[in-house]
């Protein structure tokens, strides 16, 4: 008996080494991976955007999204009752359609890499309305980060690419990133409990509904190339629906702490396919606003020692 217990005691111990052996590399594999789908969707958005138009592109990208996602939507439909669809209505609107509208509106105006730079202003954003908006606290660090976020941002807006200003897409897709910071609040206090990608295909189907009105009436009259099919599809079935469930694995093995470090991959790898791909050029005040705004998140990520 003694003897059965020391061996099921090391077989335990076996197989959590190998399961530390495994999250070693997978980890970073899989937030790698992560990153690179997420930043290929400002790669997408550049593509698609000029034929489809933003509404449009967005309504694909959320149906599709959306399709994806239903699974785990009807496994849980217990947990949404009638009176929970208007909060999920709203937090659509802010996390998904509005900014997803934004982003593909500053794609027609400006290289997909900048809409990657603003993006990760989001986990910034999280911080600065749990401070506006719900009494949260904010510390130096944060402070700190917030500031050189911001300045970032002023040195994106500031530049040029190809002699044309882009200011007003910095502007959109700083906006954008801030309704996530709201649409992340609003999620963490009023859908706690409720399994996230469940959420997720929730609120994606809520969007999808609310823009629909305004993308039939504005719906492209011309012929779309197949290139921009095709990577709306993408935009919708790999960066959206495919891409939050590999997110919300990652959160339940690693914790969101971890997950969230996927922020840092985005704007590398949606400046790297822009480039790559599309021949967009890399400027310095792409470099200069990245490296801010990149060193804000991670200087507000950190705990303190």
């Amino acid at each position: 008996m003694q003897h059965d217990s020391c061996s099921a005691l090391g077989a335990g111990a076996a197989e959590a080494r190998r399961a530390r052996i495994v999250g070693d590399w997978l980890t970073p594999l899989e937030l790698s991976l992560l990153g690179a789908i997420w930043g290929a969707s400002f790669l997408f958005m550049r593509v698609a955007a000029p034929d489809f138009g933003a509404v449009a592109l967005v309504e694909l990208r959320l149906a599709l999204g959306a399709v994806v996602l239903l699974p785990f939507l009807w496994r849980a439909r217990a947990a949404f009752p009638a009176q929970l669809w208007p909060r999920l209505a709203l937090i659509g609107a802010i996390n998904s359609a509005v900014p997803f509208v934004l982003f593909a509106w500053a794609a027609r105006h400006a290289p997909a890499g900048i809409g990657a730079i603003t993006n990760s202003m989001a986990v910034l954003f999280t911080v600065l309305v749990g401070f506006l908006f719900f009494g949260e606290r904010i510390g130096t660090r944060s402070a700190v980060a917030l500031l050189a976020g911001f300045a970032g941002v002023v040195v994106l807006a500031a530049g040029k690419t190809a002699g044309a200003s882009i200011g007003w897409a910095v502007a959109a897709g700083t906006l954008a990133a801030f309704l996530y910071g709201i649409g992340a609040n609003m999620v963490r206090r009023q859908l706690t409990g409720l399994p996230p990608a469940a959420v997720a295909a929730a609120t994606l189907s809520c969007a999808a509904l609310l823009t629909l009105p305004l993308a039939i009436a504005r719906w492209p009259q011309h012929e779309i190339p197949a290139a921009s099919w095709l990577s709306a599809a993408a935009l919708g079935v790999l960066c959206t629906g495919v891409a939050f469930v590999m997110f919300y694995r990652l959160i339940q093995r690693v914790g969101s702490a971890r997950a969230v470090g996927v922020t840092y991959l985005v704007p590398l790898f949606g400046v790297a396919w822009a480039w790559m791909l599309l021949g967009e050029p890399l400027t310095w005040s792409m470099a200069i606003a990245g490296a801010l705004i990149l060193g804000s998140v991670a200087l507000s990520q950190r705990k303190a020692g």
